[in-house]
């Protein structure tokens, strides 16, 4: 999937040492997806990354820009007994 990246999530991608390739996995295939509660342009994605403690991303993106565009992305500590 084609998608763009803000400069937070750049940065955020960097700080937190997420892979690009966990990043384009999640987008590509998500494990499950959710609508944002208040805002109904953004989407969350998650996926478990074995890599990384098997622990799951979220990545947030703007579902109405053509391509998606991301806004974050980061390592959900609520979201390991819900996916």
């Amino acid at each position: 999937m084609e998608f763009t990246l803000s400069k937070h999530a750049e940065d955020t991608m960097r700080e937190r040492e997420i892979d690009f390739a966990w990043l384009a996995a999640t987008m590509d295939a998500p494990e499950t997806t959710e609508q944002h509660p208040d805002d109904p342009t953004l989407m969350y994605a998650f996926r478990r990354i074995p890599e990384f403690g098997n622990r799951v991303l979220r990545v947030v993106y703007n579902q109405t820009k053509t391509p998606p565009h991301i806004v974050t992305a980061y390592f959900d500590r609520t979201a390991g007994g819900k996916r």
